[in-house]
């Protein structure tokens, strides 16, 4: 089993902004991917950001670009989303998610966190 656990949301005016925060823990192997995804209220789920554990490439929504940065720290198994010139749009719950390894075979699983809030004011 794998627990994320996230912080750092809350509540901002637009054009301010927020870091985010997700830890991983338990019993794996490796980890593949971390990343954000949001939910607005009414919406669905969308990804926001992916980095890759092993080489360190990101991915992120046309939306977010430019103004959101994700990094990790992969001796903390720790991700990071730095969201700056917030706007209304981006309120949502945030999720952490990780695909990780629990063994030597190539199999793999998604976890999911339980989400942080992020309001954002206009």
């Amino acid at each position: 089993q794998v627990q994320l656990v996230e912080s750092g949301g809350g509540l901002v005016q637009a054009g301010g902004s927020l870091r985010l925060s997700c830890a991983a823990s338990g019993s794996f192997f490796s980890i593949n991917v971390m990343g954000w995804y949001r939910q607005a209220p009414g919406k669905a789920r969308e990804l926001v950001a992916l980095i890759s554990s092993r080489d360190g490439t990101t991915n992120y929504a046309d939306s977010v670009k430019g103004r959101f940065t994700i990094s990790s720290d992969n001796a903390k198994n720790t991700i990071y989303l730095q969201a700056n010139s917030l706007k209304s749009e981006d309120t949502a719950v945030y999720y952490c998610y990780c695909n990780v390894r629990v063994g030597t075979t190539p199999s793999s699983y998604n976890y999911w966190g339980q989400g942080t809030q992020v309001t954002v004011s206009s």
